[in-house]
C-alpha cells in the first residue's frame, strides 16, 4: 500500500520540480544592477522580455497620476485656504470643501462655505471650479443657503492660479539645480 502511494505521488513531485525549475527561481540576481525606481525596473523588465505592456491596447490618452505634494494647484489651494477650517479634503476626488466661515467683521447671522473642485492639473482658469455658498440665519433653526456668484469666487480662483504658477516655477528651478 505504501509503495502504491509513493509511486502515485512521484509523478506529481517530478512535475512540480520541473515547473518550478522553469520559473527561474534559482536564477541569481545582482541587486546592484536592478533599478530601485519602479518605473525604471518595469522598463528594464520589458526590454528583457520579462513583462507585459498593455499601454498600447487601451487606445486612450495617457493618465498622469500625481501625489498631492507634487501638484502645484492642490498645494496652492491648501496654502490659500489654510486659515479657514476645512471639512472635506479629498485629493483622489479632486475636491476641497471649507466649513461654514463667518468673518468677525461681517454680520453674525451670515456665513460662507467654499468648494474648490479640480478639473485638471493644468494651471489654467478652466482647471478649477469654485463655488461659494452663503448661509443667512434669521433664527437658530431657520437658515437659508444659496449659491452666490460673488467676488470671492473670482478672487479665490485668481489667487490659486497665481500661487500655483509661483510654486511650479520654484519646482522647476529646484529640478534644474
Amino acid at each position: 500500500m505504501i509503495f502504491y502511494y509513493k509511486n502515485r505521488l512521484l509523478p506529481y513531485l517530478l512535475a512540480a520540480l520541473i515547473t518550478l525549475n522553469a520559473c527561474g527561481i534559482y536564477k541569481k540576481v545582482d541587486t546592484r544592477k536592478t533599478p530601485v525606481v519602479g518605473e525604471e525596473r518595469a522598463r528594464k523588465n520589458l526590454k528583457e522580455g520579462k513583462g507585459l505592456s498593455i499601454g498600447g491596447l487601451r487606445g486612450g490618452g495617457a493618465t498622469n497620476y500625481e501625489f498631492s505634494t507634487s501638484n502645484p494647484m492642490w498645494r496652492a489651494t491648501l496654502e490659500i485656504l489654510d486659515t479657514i477650517p476645512l471639512t472635506t479634503v479629498d485629493y483622489s476626488g479632486g475636491i476641497i470643501i471649507t466649513d461654514w466661515y463667518a468673518d468677525n467683521a461681517s454680520k453674525a447671522n451670515e456665513s460662507i462655505k467654499m468648494t474648490v473642485r479640480f478639473l485638471s492639473n493644468e494651471i489654467q482658469t478652466n482647471s478649477l471650479k469654485v463655488n461659494v455658498h452663503k448661509k443667512i440665519c434669521t433664527t437658530q433653526n431657520n437658515c437659508n443657503v444659496k449659491l452666490v456668484d460673488s467676488r470671492i469666487k473670482e478672487v479665490l480662483t485668481t489667487e490659486i492660479l497665481k500661487k500655483a504658477a509661483v510654486l511650479k516655477k520654484q519646482e522647476k528651478t529646484k529640478k534644474k539645480k
